[in-house]
């Protein structure tokens, strides 16, 4: 007998030289790409089509091959394929329902792919006429949402979360793909809440629900009012909630896995070669999205799933014997085994240790961003510096030559702020490099200044090791002075320098109300005394741009006031050391001796009351970071259209399973 073999839809004779064999559905598809009514000749037609396995290959080339004026030539066929799909999707045989779900997804990337250029109106016309559309939309979104909500197979309703990501993604820009006006009138948001809540369903398939969420928020959010939007900000379901952060935190966790296997294999390259990086960026942004959900954001979660209890406090579910032993638990041993906010402090250690190609250097401002809205949240804050809940963070540290490796040791428990302290230090010291990040450094400069603040309003004593960020931030004023001429070709490296003198002046006029002991202060003047020629440096360099024409001249000016009670103290006890090193004959001071002259000699230090420290501008998307968004989202939109793809979900495994449905 001759070997057969099948390509597109071609059934080969290896051995004979007759004309390949098509198989029957390609036979079908051509009659629907005839100009006939392709029931004419067999009014059983479209019933036959969704009993016959899809030949996604062969249908989504043939709607490819087609340009605008092609397809409007069989346009009632086509319509007549969209609106037997639908009708398909009610059918009790799953096998039908499964062939015009993929039949679908066909219909909407083939017809798009070949007419990226054509409205919106013309490929909505295209595939189920224009005057038919509000009702075919109609029918299929409730259709899906059936699906998503019903008691079917699991397998269905990951086709239907495929099905409507292919349907989000088929344009670059997802606020160009006008077919979602119907979505949003059709909304399946409940839908998608029912998958985050259910702990069945969540496991399955929640990375998806959370991605079509994330893209559906974006659907021309700056433009009109998008009611995804408008049902996410008022959600206050616990289940669902912790079902967002679940998945979220399921994500992250499984990024930060693979990086630490990456490293105890001492394999280089982790950045370039982990394939699965891109996949990370949905969950990040989501996130940020949900800023108004600080049970999101801080909610702690187990990591495996636990069913919600609704008379259960938020975060009290015990946590599980086998990860009892886990060194980032909280002390409190009522709270959950992991914590979102760990989890994510790990990752963006990781990803912010490398910015050198713009996705690494965007994935970076996405954490950077998300702890901005962070720490200008009174209930986060409330939360990072909750003195009772503490916890031990591992964060990430890049390999430097002029430092050791990190050994393993006990890392205290703390509140969760010393974390984020801890990583925006870690940042500041070792980013400093010609490809200078400045926009990052702006950022994390404002994320401590932010933090600082509320711990000046709240008056709380944070016990965090402030020496080392002191001494950062006096190492990256000198970064800016070495490398003045080659930074201020692409940077206002003013407005960096204003904001790290504003902090210590934050710290000089307000630290007795936030700094943990008297001695902390002292020290604080210690280090102003001990790096005083980088200050002095600095305001050289300020006051002499500030007194020459230029685009500089008045951000170098505001530097050069910012800088006059760091030089008060300079001028106040230099003097007085000198004076103190020549009666003891003591050649060089010793820190001690150092603090005693400052103690000695506060009363008689006049500083100046500087307006406007403790206040900041709260973030806002837009108009700043829309730009950055946008482009954020026709990234995740390629990615997830290059990702979804149905026919990955094996088609013999789906017909095996509803092979005995009728």
């Amino acid at each position: 007998m001759a070997q057969i073999e099948k390509k597109a839809g071609l059934l080969r004779r290896t051995s004979s030289s007759k004309k390949p064999l098509k198989e029957k559905v390609v036979l079908m598809y051509d009659e629907i790409f005839a100009k006939e009514d392709p029931t004419k000749n067999n009014p059983r037609f479209w019933d036959e089509l969704f009993l016959m396995k899809v030949n996604l290959e062969y249908l989504e080339g043939k709607l490819e091959s087609l340009d605008g004026d092609e397809v409007m030539k069989i346009k009632d066929n086509i319509n007549s394929l969209f609106h037997h799909c639908v009708q398909a999707l009610g059918e009790e045989h799953q096998i039908k329902v499964v062939n015009a779900l993929q039949t679908l997804c066909a219909l909407f990337r083939g017809v798009h792919q070949k007419n990226k250029s054509a409205t919106g109106f013309d490929i909505i016309n295209m595939l189920m006429g224009f005057d038919k559309a509000e009702l075919r939309m109609k029918e299929l979104m409730e259709s899906l949402d059936s699906l998503l909500c019903g008691d079917g197979s699991e397998s269905l309703k990951s086709l239907c979360l495929k099905l409507l990501l292919c349907l989000v993604t088929v344009t670059d820009n997802i606020s160009q793909n006008t077919i979602l006006e119907y979505v949003m009138i059709n909304s399946i948001f409940e839908a998608i809440l029912r998958i985050l809540s259910d702990v069945s369903s969540r496991a399955q398939h929640g990375y998806d629900a959370v991605v079509l969420l994330a893209l559906l928020v974006n659907y021309r959010k700056y433009e009109s009012v998008n009611p995804y939007i408008v049902k996410l900000s008022i959600v206050d379901d616990e289940p669902t909630l912790d079902g967002m952060g679940m998945v979220i935190h399921h994500a992250l966790t499984e990024y930060n896995r693979q990086y630490k296997d990456k490293e105890e294999e001492n394999q280089g390259g982790f950045f370039s070669t982990l394939s699965s990086m891109r996949n990370f960026t949905e969950c990040l942004w989501f996130t940020c999205e949900s800023q108004s959900h600080p049970e999101i954001e801080m909610a702690t979660t187990p990591a495996t799933p636990v069913p919600a209890s609704p008379t259960t406090p938020l975060g009290t579910t015990p946590p599980s014997l086998d990860m009892m032993n886990n060194p980032e638990l909280p002390l409190d041993p009522n709270l959950q085994t992991s914590n979102l906010l760990i989890t994510f402090l790990k990752y963006s250690s990781i990803v912010m240790q490398d910015t050198k190609d713009e996705h690494r250097l965007n994935s970076a401002r996405l954490c950077l961003i998300i702890l901005t809205c962070i720490a200008e949240d009174q209930y986060a804050d409330a939360f990072l510096h909750d003195d009772n809940m503490n916890f031990r963070v591992n964060l990430h540290r890049m390999p430097m030559r002029h430092r050791k490796k990190a050994a393993d040791k006990s890392i205290p428990s703390r509140p969760l702020v010393c974390a984020v302290l801890d990583l925006m230090v870690e940042f500041i010291i070792t980013h400093m490099m010609k490809e200078f990040p400045m926009d990052l450094y702006v950022r994390c400069v404002q994320i401590i200044h932010k933090l600082i603040c509320y711990q000046k309003k709240c008056r709380i004593r944070m016990h965090y090791t402030w020496r080392e960020l002191w001494s950062a931030l006096i190492n990256l004023l000198k970064f800016l002075l070495s490398n003045e001429t080659i930074l201020l070709a692409k940077h206002n490296i003013f407005q960096l320098a204003l904001q790290v003198v504003n902090l210590f002046n934050m710290f000089i006029t307000y630290g007795d109300t936030f700094l943990p002991t008297p001695s902390s202060y002292d020290e604080l003047y210690y280090e102003i005394i001990r790096m005083h020629q980088v200050f002095e440096n600095l305001y050289c360099m300020v006051l002499r741009v500030s007194t020459n024409a230029g685009q500089w001249k008045e951000p170098a000016s505001k530097v050069t006031h910012a800088l006059v009670n760091v030089r008060a103290i300079i001028n106040h006890f230099n003097p007085k050391i000198e004076s103190y090193a020549a009666v003891n004959h003591i050649s060089q001071l010793s820190e001690d001796q150092v603090l005693e002259v400052v103690r000695s000699n506060y009363d008689t230090l006049t500083l100046k009351l500087q307006d406007g420290l403790d206040q900041f501008e709260r973030y806002s998307e837009q108009p700043r970071e829309a730009g950055f968004f946008k482009e954020l989202v026709r990234s995740i939109s390629l990615n997830v259209r290059k990702n979804v793809s149905l026919s990955t979900m094996s088609q013999d495994v789906l017909l095996k399973e509803f092979s005995s449905i009728s």
